[in-house]
């Protein structure tokens, strides 16, 4: 035990060895975080949190999904494009 316990949680939950958040509370938390590395194969995407956003928007490259379509058209570069949706339909009435 190298870490002196610090990640048993995180063991359990069966994330893949190449796992490499950089925030490891942040999996599963009901956010999708993809700014911090959390949202890969191996980190179950997020631990699932970013599942529904990939599947929705699967080229959109925003940093903050959580950002899209929350009621306010953010026409950051990343958002407000076809691949995001529009800021997930915020922007369309622009």
């Amino acid at each position: 035990n190298f870490d002196g316990g610090d990640c048993d949680d995180f063991n359990k939950k069966g994330y893949g060895i190449d796992c490499k958040p950089y925030n490891t509370t942040t999996l599963g938390d009901g956010v999708c975080d993809v700014w911090l590395q959390g949202n890969t194969p191996e980190c179950n995407f997020d631990g699932g949190d970013c599942i529904e956003f990939n599947a929705q928007y699967p080229d959109c490259k925003t940093m903050y999904p959580s950002s899209l379509n929350n009621g306010d058209c953010d026409t950051w570069e990343l958002h407000n494009t076809e691949a995001c949706g529009f800021d997930g339909g915020d922007c369309l009435d622009l």
